[in-house]
């Protein structure tokens, strides 16, 4: 299951944190921080987590439908891959239910209460 999610900083810049959740065990499979929500940062997020992946493992990825997911060169990725792409219906939250509940502790853990004054800190 992957989606992004922001983390905004005092100076208002901001970072963008993209992850493969693994339903499984609830691991991190891969993942990938930029200063802007881009499709080579999905790129590099993706190919870290397809390294080593057996084709015939029957893998699904679910996403919502961000513009990222939609694109061409990430499917082609899954394809090549033998991953099975899983969307999220339209306008359905509930369908990233667990992404979001990771994005949710993480934040709350992580991050509320403390204080980054820059981006760099952040990461």
């Amino acid at each position: 299951m992957t989606d992004i999610t922001e983390f905004k900083t005092k100076d208002g810049s901001k970072v963008y944190l993209s992850p493969i959740l693994d339903l499984f065990n609830n691991e991190i499979v891969s993942y990938n921080l930029s200063y802007s929500p881009n499709w080579a940062q999905v790129e590099d997020m993706l190919m870290q987590a397809v390294k080593g992946l057996n084709k015939a493992c029957g893998v699904i990825l679910h996403s919502d439908q961000g513009w990222q997911y939609q694109m061409v060169a990430y499917r082609r990725i899954l394809a090549e891959h033998g991953i099975i792409q899983s969307m999220s219906r339209k306008g359905n939250c509930l369908d990233n239910a667990a992404m979001e509940s990771f994005f949710g502790r993480l934040k709350t853990e992580c991050f509320y209460g403390r204080e980054f004054k820059t981006k760099e800190e952040r990461r």
